[in-house]
């Protein structure tokens, strides 16, 4: 006799004991115990939970409309799908986001979850599957082979618009920066070297410019995310599903989500595909490897600071030391080239599984999922934490940096149209010879007056653009 606190449910291999509270059943038993592998569950992507019950709902509906499902049946499935999208039942969705089965235990994870809120909406028990049947009603007319890469499209798309979002934010970040602290002269460097004055404004402002880059790269992926297989069911042939049934399931999708989702002219092309990921991949990548470039350069900038370049103070977040007193280290920067580091590494694990895919189906997106998931939230922390952590708080050494602009080397290229090529490069002989300044050479040998030369390292005198400090 099954204990009160319990239910029993049976599948083709046998029958588990279920907690007579679980909205979950059998089928996310078995993946509990097959695939306990990272110990984080598929509800810590939300938004691909909230896109999986957008899918189930937009099908609830379809099949209502085409008479294959029960109203009050699909009323309350189209209720429990609402919920979810909403936040509600987030702690069911319990397997584990590594899986076999490519995205099956997912699937079924859902449906049970959508089919015993559906029965509780009903006054019905959970489990009372003769009344709402995970697959013979909530996956009506579907297979997780056309669902989940559906949902996980959709739910990426939800993803990336969060991390566009965080990557518009630093930039204006480097820019509000720049027309602040933007007129400062400093060196511009090529290959480490002394290169031609510059200023500190014209430096922010390439950051802004080279994320803003990148942002408008990644939002280019977007409309490929939007083209789903949904209604291919199971090779993308269709079969099991009214051939109505697509069209009609596509149209309550958009309405559902706000997005322009469409069909793909070849479902079983579609099904098999997982070319937007790889595409999706290689843009994160490309951010990463910008990104970490540019705290390469705040780094190197903020080094010191008595033995480095010391140009930029970095907001002081922590003691840097256990062993040297009054030593801050560049951490917000160091963490955010360790997140850009993962994210290249997780490209590799994309590309690899998206190669693994054979014939009509590929078997390895839950892991394509997942790291595409892990890679946008992990960029769009780390660029937050950049921009409030880092970026909002530097500040400028404006008396070193003309001091360097002043007795630099390179400071002649600037000098060249005033005092010709020959004396220029003797400029730069003597200066090096002497350890002298360019300009107290040149002033030292009469190629130009003490007020010329003052005047010869402004911004507008070396073609540098400025904007005025807010």
């Amino acid at each position: 006799m099954t204990r009160p606190d319990l239910r029993v449910e049976h599948d083709l291999i046998g029958e588990l004991e279920i907690p007579a509270g679980a909205y979950w059943g059998i089928n996310t038993v078995r993946a509990l115990q097959n695939f306990d592998i990272t110990g984080t569950p598929i509800a810590a992507h939300p938004a691909l939970i909230e896109s999986l019950a957008g899918v189930k709902q937009a099908a609830a509906m379809a099949n209502r409309d085409l008479g294959l499902l029960d109203e009050q049946v699909a009323d309350a499935v189209i209720a429990a799908c609402l919920e979810i999208r909403q936040g509600r039942l987030r702690d069911s969705f319990v397997v584990d986001v590594l899986q076999g089965g490519a995205g099956t235990s997912t699937n079924m994870n859902a449906n049970e979850v959508i089919a015993n809120r559906a029965l509780e909406l009903l006054g019905e028990p959970r489990g009372s599957y003769a009344v709402v049947h995970p697959n013979e009603h909530v996956n009506l007319g579907q297979s997780t082979n056309d669902v989940y890469p559906t949902a996980l499209r959709l739910g990426l798309r939800l993803a990336v618009h969060d991390l566009v979002v965080r990557i518009e934010a630093l930039a204006t970040s480097f820019e509000r920066r720049a027309d602040d602290i933007g007129d400062v002269l400093k060196l511009g460097r090529t290959q480490l070297q002394d290169a031609v004055p510059m200023t500190v404004g014209q430096e922010f402002r390439a950051f802004a410019a080279t994320l803003r880059e990148d942002r408008a790269r990644i939002d280019e992926v977007v409309p490929h995310l939007l083209e789903v297989n949904l209604g291919g069911t199971a090779i993308g042939t269709g079969l099991n599903a009214h051939h109505d049934y697509r069209d009609l399931v596509r149209h309550y999708l958009a309405r559902i989500t706000g997005l322009p989702v469409r069909t793909a002219p070849d479902l079983i092309e579609a099904t098999q595909d997982c070319g937007v990921f790889v595409l999706l991949s290689s843009m994160l990548k490309r951010y990463a490897v910008k990104l970490s470039k540019i705290c390469n350069d705040l780094r190197l900038l903020a080094s010191g600071p008595r033995g480095g370049f010391h140009e930029l103070n970095l907001p002081e977040r922590q003691a840097g030391s256990s062993i040297m007193p009054g030593k801050v280290n560049p951490v917000i920067p160091e963490l955010v080239n360790q997140v850009a580091f993962e994210v290249i590494g997780n490209d590799l694990t994309v590309t690899m599984a998206a190669e693994a895919g054979q014939l009509q189906l590929n078997a390895f997106e839950p892991v394509i999922g997942h790291t595409l998931f892990r890679s946008i939230d992990r960029l769009g922390r780390a660029s937050t934490a950049l921009a409030t952590r880092c970026v909002d708080g530097i500040t400028v050494n404006e008396v070193h940096l003309r001091a360097q602009v002043e007795s630099s080397i390179g400071l002649v290229t600037a000098l060249s149209p005033m005092i010709g090529y020959e004396r220029a490069t003797e400029a730069a002989r003597l200066a090096l010879a002497s350890d002298r300044g360019v300009l107290e050479v040149v002033v030292a040998e009469g190629w130009l007056s003490a007020a010329e030369a003052d005047a010869a390292v402004t911004p507008t005198a070396l073609g540098v653009p400025t904007r005025g400090r807010r």
